[in-house]
Order: structure tokens, then sequence, then C-alpha cells
């Protein structure tokens, strides 16, 4: 149980990650970085939003050797100066403050961009950085919308000696990754059906109301390249996950992790078809999206993924809010942000191995070790070309399953799509979700 192939101890697994992936491709595509710094070269780091997942990115910046934290960036006065205050009393840094990313990315001394802002600024952030020479390290989801995935691919093959990783942190837990492995190598035959669930205990939101624009908020910039909307405080720090202007629902905003976990281990890109169904059943409120969502996916090969997700009910599966199965022809692995089990087709235990740092799993920020792990995995693919963990191809791919999963349940329950890319094939309304309007001025390109 406590040794990983070879003989070799969870410690010295994880010393191998933190220097450089422990040379693992694992069917990820790989890539050579033409602007590798040099080994005893700093990144200056910036991250932008800082209201939740940004000071889990502060802190996996603070513990990656190599990594200094030097700028901050927010809309919210009030969030970033308590953000500057946390990283001087408690990282012993001094981290230069800007409300404008825009203006952030002209300094010079920048080398490396982490996102956690609004999911509707991801992708067009991501490219502005990227366009700026800027390495990013972007949350999940990477886009909001499909298109705006297909941008990033682009964008990193034009620059080919730019690094963009997608926060999916679990890609780099040393027990998912030898989960991986071993269902590669054949210990549950073959694999064909993989499961993700996601449960929580969100409470109503309220009702929207028109309301003035603090004087804390630069409400212009916080919608960005968003279409513009009357300011309603009841959007403004983390409801905006469940408004279409803004946010990708929860099958982005956590399901992503899951499905990503059942598509790498059931070795497939793009879906045959997608069918989803679910709606807004707990609470009668402003959430636009839906708190109950049963999505599935089949590919070609004769394999399949489902997600269920309940964020208003916390019923739990196999004692935990949140986590993946992956059944094959032998057994049955289950897999989470902090452990990995195998079973045969009797019930057999088989296999188990525990994280030796435990990760959050459903609060609102889910901090833990995987993001330094990650966050490490990103600045050594740039310092020394290590492979990534989370390729911006490979996080695009399983947002595009997130994003087909709200098209179809937008679009009568089910869509076709093609396995070579993910398009809608057959559906010219659904493919009007493809991509979104922009403000004026703001809309990405390559």
């Amino acid at each position: 149980m406590d040794q990983i192939g070879n003989g070799h101890s969870r410690k010295d697994f994880l010393k191998q990650l933190a220097l450089g992936g422990a040379g693992l491709t694992l069917g990820l595509s790989a890539k050579s970085y033409g602007n590798i710094i040099g080994a005893n070269e700093q990144l200056n780091f910036a991250v932008a939003g800082l209201n939740g997942r940004g000071k889990a990115l502060m802190r996996a910046i603070r513990d990656t050797p190599n990594a200094n934290l030097a700028y901050l960036c927010d809309v919210d006065s009030r969030v970033l100066e308590e953000a500057a205050n946390m990283a001087k009393s408690d990282f012993g840094v001094n981290p230069k403050t800007e409300e404008d990313i825009r203006k952030l990315l002209e300094q010079d001394d920048l080398d490396a961009l982490a996102i956690s802002t609004p999911d509707h600024w991801h992708a067009p952030m991501t490219l502005m950085a990227v366009d700026a020479g800027k390495h990013v390290y972007v949350e999940k989801p990477c886009s909001h919308n499909p298109r705006e995935g297909e941008l990033l691919v682009e964008s990193q093959q034009k620059h080919g000696n730019i690094v963009i990783q997608m926060g999916n942190q679990q890609r780099s837990a040393p027990t998912s990754i030898q989960a991986i492995q071993d269902i590669q190598k054949g210990l549950i035959g073959e694999p064909y059906f993989g499961k993700a669930w996601y449960s929580n205990s969100r409470g109503p939101i309220g009702s929207a109301a028109n309301t003035p624009v603090p004087d804390w908020l630069n409400w212009e910039l916080w919608q960005g390249p968003a279409p513009r909307e009357a300011f309603e405080d009841l959007w403004v720090h983390y409801n905006w996950h469940w408004n279409w202007n803004w946010g990708t629902g929860e099958i982005n905003n956590n399901g992503t992790h899951e499905i990503d976990i059942c598509r790498w281990a059931l070795g497939v890109d793009y879906p045959t078809r997608v069918t989803s169904s679910g709606g807004r059943y707990h609470y009668n409120d402003a959430w636009e999206f839906y708190d109950t969502q049963v999505t599935n996916y089949e590919f070609e090969d004769d394999k399949i993924i489902t997600w269920e997700g309940k964020s208003c009910n916390p019923f739990e599966y196999h004692d935990r809010g949140r986590g993946a199965t992956i059944h094959g022809t032998k057994g049955t692995v289950l897999v989470d942000r902090n452990a990995y089990y195998a079973w045969d087709l009797d019930g057999n235990q088989i296999k188990e191995m525990q994280e030796e740092e435990k990760s959050a799993t459903t609060n609102t920020v889910g901090a833990g070790n995987l993001d330094v792990l990650h966050m490490n995995n990103f600045v050594e693919a740039i310092r020394t070309g290590a492979e990534q963990h989370s390729p911006i191809d490979e996080g695009h791919k399983s947002n595009l399953l997130c994003h087909l999963g709200n098209i179809a349940q937008e679009n009568g329950g089910s869509i076709q799509t093609d396995p070579r890319n993910g398009k809608i094939v057959g559906n010219s309304q659904a493919m009007k979700m493809w991509s979104r309007e922009y403000a004026a001025g703001w809309k990405p390109q390559v």
C-alpha cells in the first residue's frame, strides 16, 4: 500500500514531481518550450482575481520553489488591499498592486500570470497575457464558451514558447497519476464507464435588484469582455457563477474536475452524443443555471461518462461529496483529490493509496497541497521544459464536455457531436451557443 511501482515510496514520488513532473506523459500531448529561462532564475508572478481561489493561488506560489509573488490585481479595492496585507504579514513579501490588468501586463519584469477571476474573464485575459509574452496559469473553466477554448489552443500553438496550464489540480495528484497508470496497465481490464459526481449544500441566493455601484468596485472593469448590465449586488462576488452572462454553472465550476479525471482514465477526447437533464429544483430565486443536473457523454469504442451534480443536496456517494469511479472489464477504481482505491469484480480491494497531505473538496476555495504540486509543475514547465500535467489543449477538451452538457440541456436535452473536434452536428440552434456576444472593443482574438 505504501509503494508506488518499482519500490518507490510516496515521498520519492512527490520529490520526482517537484523536480519536473516525474517524467510522466500519461497520454498528454508532449510539448517542447523554447523559452526555458534557466534553472536558477525565479519567475515573477501576478495573481488576478483575489476574492476566493486567488488566495489559494497566492499560497501555492509562496510554497513553490523559484516563484515570486510580485504583483496583485483586482477591481475590488478592499480585496486588493486585503490580499496585499496578507502577502506582507503571512508571506513576508510586498507585491505591487494594480486595478487594471491591461496596465499590469505592460510590466517587463512580469513572467507569469495566475488567473482566478470570474469565468467570463478567463480566456480573454489569458489571450491578452499570452500576447504580452506572459505564461499563464488559468483556473478552470479555461473558457466561458467552446469557441474561447479553441482560441486558447490556437494562441498556444501560435506562441509556442508560452506555457498555458489550466487549474485542474487533480492532474498533479500522485494518487490520481498512479491510478491512471494502473488503469493503462490493465489493472481493471478495459475501462469503459466513468461515473463522476458532486454534492453540496448551497443555499438560496435570493432575488436580484438594481443597486448603486459601490465606491470600492470598478464595475466597468469587472464586466470587461461581457455585455454590459446594470449593477446588482447579488452577483458580486460569488453568485456570478449562476448567471449566464458571467458564469458557466456547476458543471463547469466543479464538474470539470471529475469529468476531466474520467476522460483521462478512459483515454477519450470528443464525444459523439451528449444528453442532459435537470433544472433549478431546490429553490425559487435568481439562480439561472441548474442546481440538479445529470449529463451523459457517449464516445466511440463503446465508452461513456456520466456526471451527476447536486448543488443543494449534500447526499454523498462512497462517503464523499465528490469523486469519480472508473469501471472496467476486470474491476473498478475510485479516485478523488485525496485517495485512490481499486477493487476486482468480486468486490475485493486490490489497491489503496492516500495523499500525504489532504486538500479541500466542497468548500468555495478548495485549497490544498494539490495546488502546490500543480503550480510547481507549471513553473518547471517554464523553467526546465518539464512535461505539463495539464496543457491547455487537454484542459480545453475537458471544459468543452462541460459546455456541451449545458448546451444539450438548453437544446432539448440531446445533441450529436463530431468525435473529431466536438462540434455540434445538425443543430444550428445549439451551435449558436458555441460562442457569445462581447462588449464593444473586447472581443478576444488570436
